[in-house]
């Protein structure tokens, strides 16, 4: 696919998407290397059209240069925000109790602090960047490695066969201590995000390389 026609593709994914108002984000693609730019109205939003165009067969990259412009009725005060996002933290039954710091400056939130799974640090991420008057999220969250590196490896490659969209025998899993280092070969973005999802979702992992390159 051309980069004409992968724009193309790029800017009717994101007006089909119900949750983003794509009015005002510009699409520019070079090499495969999507650039989103304009602005968006909320963090959600931004994300979301990250998550949106990374799913489209041709997209080697995704440069973000979207800016959250709230309307002026929807701004907080960074302290307003820190309290509401220690709040809804907090309120996250899975999530151990003062596990999680969030630090606030002009909009931009910073989480940091320990948990045992990855799926915490991504629930805390996801209930954050969603919150009215973000502008940026920053996980710095960190995960425990609690077991071995030959059980993670093993956990991981079994999730890679039992996922139907993934092709498991183009993907080698190497674990070091809790970091694992992800190599091979896929068709799709969303294939490459489907291995690196498995990799995050086995208990004790840190750290993810994704060295998995996009073949077309």
């Amino acid at each position: 696919m051309g980069d004409y026609e992968l724009k193309q593709s790029v800017e009717e994914e994101l007006d089909w998407e119900p949750s983003i108002d794509a009015t005002d984000i510009g699409v520019a693609v070079e090499n495969g290397v999507v650039t989103l730019m304009g602005h968006v109205s909320s963090y959600l939003q931004k994300s979301t059209a990250e998550r949106v165009v990374s799913r489209i067969k041709g997209v080697r990259a995704i440069a973000q240069d979207l800016e959250v412009r709230y309307p002026g009725a929807s701004k907080n005060s960074d302290d307003q925000l820190a309290q509401r996002a220690a709040n809804i933290i907090d309120w996250n039954s899975h999530m151990p109790s003062g596990a999680i710091q969030s630090r606030v400056q002009d909009g931009y939130v910073t989480l940091t602090g320990e948990v045992d799974w990855r799926y915490q640090s991504n629930q805390a991420y996801d209930a954050v960047k969603s919150l009215d008057g973000v502008r940026g999220v920053t996980n710095n969250i960190k995960v425990k490695p609690k077991i071995s590196a030959s059980n993670v490896k093993d956990r991981i490659e079994k999730a890679l066969v039992r996922n139907a969209e993934t092709d498991s025998d183009n993907i080698s899993v190497t674990v070091t201590g809790g970091t694992v280092t992800l190599n091979g070969k896929v068709d799709t973005w969303h294939d490459r995000e489907i291995a690196e999802n498995a990799a995050w979702a086995a208990p004790g992992v840190s750290s993810v390389k994704d060295n998995i390159s996009i073949v077309y």
